[in-house]
This record gives structure tokens, C-alpha cells and sequence, in this order.
């Protein structure tokens, strides 16, 4: 059986009755226990104030001191929302975190949404956040792949200005995009994906097509196959309704968590524009992913190949790709009833897998008892037996 790495993807949420230096010293501890058992990045989102979902809004703050608690483990952004960072400033934050860690850096950029860019004092409009985004992105790969920055843009504008911290990865750390395949393949980078198991087997396909089209080689600027998965709410106890009763209120305080707060203080200010509008967080609910996150052409191709199964190989398929527990979104019971999930994950093409342990209002406790199970019964069925060294794809590369 093909194996793969495993990542973590964090939100960092509001614990209600947890100190923050609590909540802060609880999500270090654990990052050291990924550390030990061979978890190969740790991904932290980043939000804003009205958001309650992220705690650690600075990611570079967190992940400094990340740096010093872990020894093998990387990390970073999932994804740095680009247009509310200066260029200038990013580019020497991310060389000062590619050092403190030894070259542990993975860096992850992304639009955001807008509402949080209105509340920084921006257009809150998609065009000029896009703008933003390719602005940054842009200025950012230039000034730390290069000892001079040069950049013309609408927002920014360098002329030859000196790069006096450099990263230790070079030419760059290695960058990520998260939800949308095409423009993470288009612009050599990782992939992380939303989704479920059939939408990623889709984005998995189109991908790599698009990688082989758009970059000129199978491997990633720094040498290293490209690493694409998706992300995955885990809840794991020794018994399953136990699990089912533990996740069922968690992913209740998940929902709100991400959608409401934001849509709430919204509706307070009368800013109607931002009420259940696509990127801002109040838009959680949807049933539909916009078309560009679901690969529909593969996908079709995909479902036209399923019609040579047997209706009772379908009907067994179908049984696999099922959430366990119940809870559509999220994988909940004991090792051996989310088992059949992994074994079908490994089917889909995917070679990572980033998985989210506290969610909702999920203890540390609750989630350290997911980590130990998985570490004990399922890491080493499925994961690789050293996440850190490439050899696919003729790569020869110790990250």
C-alpha cells in the first residue's frame, strides 16, 4: 500500500474558560508531541478581529516560538492572507522564521476575505483584494529569491531596494495555496484542499495535469515532489459513541465558531454587502463549492469510470468514503472504525493527508487522546516511515 505524509491544520479557536497564555502553552505542548511522532508540518490559518476563530492572528509571533519548541517539525502560514501584509515587512519576518527554525519554513499565501479587509481599512471589494494578493505575492517571491528587490504594481512600487535578510531555504521556502488546485499547480506551489474524499480524488487529477503544464519539472523549486491533501477534522476515542457524543456538540461550536461572529458584528453595522456573501466567513454553510475547488471535468471522467464497477463494489466504495461517526465533515470513532476512510484516502491519489485535531471547543485533552490513537494505530499503517526525506520522483531531498 502507498503511504503518505501527514501535516496538521490549525485554527487556534476560542476556548471559553481557557486563559489565552493557557491556550497558547497547550497548542506548543502539542506541537512538540508532532514533533516526536513525526507529523511533517503543522499549517496555521490566519484571521482578524471579528473573527473569534483564530487566536493567534500573528502567525509569526506563534510560530517563533514554535521554532524553539520543536526540532524536526515544520511549519507556517496556511496561508498568510497577503493583502493585509506590507511586502517589505513579510519578506524579512519570513527569512528571520526560515532561520530560527534551521529551514523549517512552509509558506502559505491566500486572498482572505474581504469583510476582514474592510475592517483594516481596505476597499473590501474582490477586485482590489485579488489585486493585493498578486501585488504581495509577486513583491514577496522577488525580494527573497533575489538580493535586490525591483517591483512596479498599483499598491507597490520598489525600486532596487537592498534584501538584507535573505532565507536559508533557497531560492525560497516552499510555498502553499489552500482550496484552489489550479492556482496552486500554475504557481509551483503545494496544495492544500476543503473538501471530501471524492472532490479531492477530482483536484488530484487536475493538479497534477495542471503542474505538468505549468512548471518545467515534476519537482517543486526546491526539489521535492509537490505535496497535495486535504483536510481532514479527526475526533478518535476508544469507544465510537463516545467519540459521536464528544465530536456532535464540537462541531456544532466549529460551525459557529467560523461562520457567525463575523456575520453578526456584519449585521450590527448594517454592512449588507458582507451578509452571506462568498469570502467573508459568513458563507460557511453553503452546500456548493465554487466549481474551480471541485475539478468538474475530472470529475466526470472520474464517475464515467465508476460505471465498470459492480453495483456491489460501488455500494462498498460508496460505504468507505462515508464520514465514520456520522457527521458529515468530519471523521469520528475509534482507529478501527475510521480505518476504511484511510484505507480509500490512499486511493485517491493523494500524498498528504492534514489533519485537524481541535476544532469546536474540543479540549487539549480531548485532542491529545486523538493524537496518541492515531500515533499508535494509524500512523504507522499509513504514514511514511521518514516524512523528511524525498525520493519520489527521482528527488533526493532531505526537507
Amino acid at each position: 500500500m502507498t503511504k503518505i505524509r501527514f501535516g496538521v491544520f490549525d485554527h487556534i479557536e476560542h476556548l471559553p474558560g481557557v486563559p489565552l497564555n493557557r491556550l497558547y502553552e497547550d497548542r506548543l505542548q502539542t506541537l512538540e508531541v508532532y514533533d516526536q511522532i513525526g507529523i511533517f508540518a503543522y499549517h496555521l490559518a490566519e484571521h482578524h478581529t471579528p473573527a473569534v476563530h483564530s487566536m493567534a492572528p500573528s502567525q509569526n509571533v506563534f510560530l517563533s516560538s514554535a521554532s524553539q519548541r520543536t526540532n524536526r517539525l515544520r511549519f507556517g502560514p496556511c496561508a498568510y492572507v497577503l493583502p493585509l501584509h506590507h511586502p517589505l515587512r513579510l519578506i524579512e519576518e519570513v527569512s528571520m522564521l526560515d532561520h530560527l527554525s534551521e529551514g523549517r519554513l512552509e509558506l502559505g499565501v491566500g486572498r482572505g476575505g474581504v469583510l476582514e479587509a474592510f475592517f483594516w481599512g481596505q476597499e473590501g471589494d474582490e477586485q482590489a483584494n485579488a489585486q493585493r494578493y498578486e501585488e504581495t505575492l509577486g513583491a514577496l517571491r522577488e525580494g527573497l529569491a533575489h538580493e535586490h528587490l525591483t517591483y512596479k504594481g498599483q499598491f507597490y512600487n520598489f525600486e532596487d531596494v537592498p534584501m538584507r535578510l535573505r532565507p536559508l531555504q533557497q531560492p525560497t521556502p516552499p510555498f502553499w495555496y489552500m482550496r484552489n488546485p489550479e492556482t496552486a499547480a500554475k504557481g509551483g506551489m503545494n496544495c492544500v484542499v476543503v473538501g471530501s474524499i471524492d472532490t479531492l480524488e477530482a483536484n488530484v487529477v487536475r493538479y497534477n495535469r495542471i503542474w505538468r503544464e505549468s512548471n518545467p519539472g515534476l519537482l517543486t523549486a526546491q526539489g521535492r515532489p509537490p505535496l497535495m491533501g486535504l483536510v481532514v477534522h479527526v475526533l478518535l476515542h476508544e469507544d465510537e459513541q463516545q467519540a459521536i457524543a464528544e465530536a456532535q456538540p464540537a462541531a456544532k461550536a466549529y460551525g459557529w465558531n467560523l461562520g457567525a461572529p463575523r456575520r453578526l458584528e456584519a449585521e450590527r453595522r448594517g454592512l449588507t454587502q458582507f451578509v452571506n456573501a462568498p469570502g467573508t466567513g459568513s458563507d460557511v454553510k453553503r452546500a456548493a463549492q465554487p466549481e474551480r475547488h471541485i475539478a468538474p471535468e475530472e470529475r466526470r471522467d472520474l464517475d464515467a469510470s465508476l460505471a465498470k464497477l459492480s453495483d456491489e463494489e460501488r455500494n462498498q466504495r460508496n460505504v468507505r468514503r462515508k464520514s465514520p461517526g456520522g457527521i458529515p465533515g468530519f471523521v469520528v470513532g475509534t482507529p478501527e472504525t475510521v480505518a476504511p476512510y484511510f484505507d480509500e484516502y490512499m486511493q485517491t491519489g493523494a500524498n498528504y493527508m492534514v489533519l485537524s485535531f481541535q476544532w469546536g471547543n474540543l479540549t487539549h485533552q480531548q485532542a491529545m487522546r486523538s493524537i496518541n490513537l492515531f500515533a499508535e494505530h494509524l500512523l504507522p499503517r499509513y504514514g511514511v516511515s521518514d516524512p523528511f526525506t524525498f525520493d519520489e520522483l527521482g528527488a533526493r531531498k532531505t526537507a
